[in-house]
């Protein structure tokens, strides 16, 4: 990807997501679009909207994705330093305006909720963020020819949203400020990406291998932690195998160069 791959007009994109979040929030339609959707919402099974939360915690899509250190390593750097980014605005925000959530503002009962209430720092939907994050990073980092395919990337960033009103956690409010933020960050990590040396992309890298250290910390956490909710334990082992495959591919790696070396 080009240092100036990223057009000028892609960065103005997140301001509609964060005017419609503006328009709902002093239009007095906060309550309103947020029952709407959970009800909607509803139709389909718990499984489907906590499976969809999980793509947007960091440790859960950078275990699924974690392959991408050997097939796409600026790509998955991009995600990684994207992800960063969104934390890191996904903290100062939350702490900065700490809105209630609909559990702390609306009846017990009056709409679905999946998991424990969550009371407090609404602002922005965190998962969102980071899906948003992760989606734009992996699309601008990749070459423009290829995007086309990766908007989809963007559909399944929306449907991480959706969930986060579905399992009644979120005001929609919160879910389009965090699709503004992420975009951003996002497009910040694939502009940083660009600055990697290539020698550090190599799977002998320092970079590389710091890489693979978290993937280590990545199995510890889905194995000692509940990623949200209790549904998502079977996609918590499913990242792990993940995590663990790739790790003995690339150890293989390692090993395969050194004896290339010894010769």
């Amino acid at each position: 990807m080009s240092k100036k791959a990223i057009s000028t007009l892609a960065w103005f994109i997140p301001l509609a997501p964060l005017s419609l979040a503006a328009a709902i929030y002093f239009g007095e339609l906060q309550s309103a679009s947020f029952l709407f959707i959970n009800r909607f919402t509803q139709l389909l099974p718990d499984t489907l909207w906590a499976w969809l939360t999980f793509l947007g915690n960091g440790w859960g899509i950078f275990a699924l994705s974690f392959p991408l250190i050997l097939l796409a390593p600026r790509i998955f750097s991009a995600g990684i330093l994207g992800g960063g980014i969104s934390a890191i605005a996904s903290t100062i925000l939350k702490n900065f305006f700490d809105l209630p959530r609909p559990a702390g503002l609306l009846e017990e009962g009056s709409f679905y909720r999946i998991g424990e209430p969550l009371l407090h720092k609404a602002f922005p939907s965190g998962h969102t963020l980071t899906a948003f994050a992760i989606a734009s990073a992996l699309y601008f980092s990749c070459a423009k020819n290829k995007r086309v395919r990766l908007l989809i990337l963007f559909l399944i960033a929306s449907l991480v949203g959706l969930s986060r009103n579905a399992v009644g956690a979120h005001w929609l409010t919160d879910v389009l400020a965090g699709a503004g933020v992420g975009m951003w960050c996002g497009m910040l990590g694939a502009q940083l990406a660009t600055y990697i040396p290539e020698s550090q992309l190599k799977p002998q890298s320092i970079w590389t291998r710091f890489i693979a250290i978290g993937g280590l910390v990545s199995i510890y956490a889905h194995y000692t932690q509940v990623m949200d909710l209790e549904l998502n334990l079977p996609l918590q082992y499913a990242s792990i195998a993940i995590v663990v495959i790739t790790l003995i591919f690339f150890i293989k790696v390692q090993t395969g160069n050194t004896q290339e070396k010894a010769k």
